[in-house]
């Protein structure tokens, strides 16, 4: 297992110096954030993330993500300038060493929470999920913002595209996910690059749209669409997990056992019985999620892939990126390295 730490570039409030003093940190998780999503990155900005994370003795090996454009994921005709230009991010990615590219098939929203700084019992804050929150809000006003949604639409262009994605229920949502696979993977494979797809999360449909990575049965479909090793999983146990209906220790161990979990996400999440749920810290008793099992299931299956401590609790007074704080996410990564350690010196 490599360790490895989200870090948002120079503007990130969390210092890459301090990254590197988490004890067994290993790599640097980061993307290039100032260029349009479908075009090109330049060698020179790349390089440059690569130059700071190795000068601060870490390693530039996960990218995350390459987003993904939505003509893309709609199947316009103008996709095969767009998947052009994302083969060639793998190949410069990969000359550059980078060895997986998280990325995700979401339509038009990223990862979404109803709330930013729930206050939880101990008095620190957590993003959250209430289903009834969601219900009251509308993103076709232009007010609607969560951090990893993209901000350039505006109210019209937004209308625009839910009016587009009329058209496309899940089954040609996966069809066009086929296409860009299909497409890809051939040059991830040349490249020595590992896709991993991120799960959709929640792990079910938000404000009408079709969602596809989500359970089991999907992602046994989705290995299949090119069954390949570079076609594989960043595994998100928050994003599994936000749904009664996934057994997420069964599903790491399914599919870690068959060696297509490239990256692990793993936090901790409060299930409630409608799928709601908050986000807690790492400590199994925290949440609904048992990370020592999830933890043991990887180690036992051989796992040597990357995995991050993901969303952190705000605590102790941290401002800041929520979710993305340093302080509850080292908490993480800290008691995840013991764990790890302990399961291995228990196998001598």
């Amino acid at each position: 297992m490599k360790l490895s730490f989200r870090w948002y570039g120079e503007d990130d409030p969390v210092k890459i110096e301090y990254i590197r003093q988490i004890p067994a940190m290993h790599s640097i998780v980061t993307a290039v954030y100032d260029v349009p999503v479908g075009e090109v990155w330049s060698v020179e900005s790349i390089e440059r993330l690569k130059k700071i994370t190795e000068d601060n003795g870490l390693h530039f090996d996960v990218i995350e993500s390459v987003p993904v454009h939505e003509d893309i994921k709609l199947g316009l005709p103008s996709r095969d300038a767009y998947i052009e230009n994302y083969k060639e991010n793998i190949r410069r990615l990969g000359a550059a060493g980078v060895k997986v590219i998280c990325y995700n098939f979401m339509p038009i929203f990223d990862w979404t929470r109803t709330q930013l700084d729930y206050e939880l019992p101990d008095k620190s804050t957590a993003l959250v999920y209430f289903k009834e929150q969601l219900e009251k809000m509308d993103p076709l006003t232009g007010e609607l913002s969560l951090p990893g949604w993209d901000a350039s639409y505006t109210k019209e262009g937004m209308k625009a595209l839910f009016d587009q994605y009329k058209d496309v229920d899940e089954e040609k949502l996966f069809e066009n996910l086929e296409y860009f696979l299909k497409a890809i993977i051939p040059v991830a494979e040349e490249s020595g690059v590992k896709m991993a797809i991120h799960p959709d999360d929640p792990p079910y449909s938000i404000f009408g749209l079709p969602r596809i990575i989500t359970g089991e049965k999907n992602l046994d479909r989705f290995l299949k669409l090119v069954d390949s090793e570079y076609n594989g999983l960043t595994f998100c146990t928050g994003s599994f997990g936000s749904a009664n209906a996934n057994d997420v220790l069964a599903m790491v161990d399914k599919y870690s056992k068959m060696g297509r979990i490239h990256f692990m996400h793993v936090r901790n999440v409060k299930l409630y019985p409608d799928d709601s749920f908050e986000e807690s810290a790492h400590y199994s008793p925290c949440g609904s999620l048992d990370i020592v099992a999830i933890l043991k299931a990887l180690h036992k299956n051989g796992f040597d892939g990357y995995l991050r401590p993901d969303h952190g609790r705000m605590i102790w007074g941290e401002t800041g990126r929520p979710g993305y704080g340093l302080h509850d996410r080292a908490l993480g990564a800290s008691y995840m390295t013991g764990i790890w350690e302990t399961l291995t010196k228990l196998d001598k």
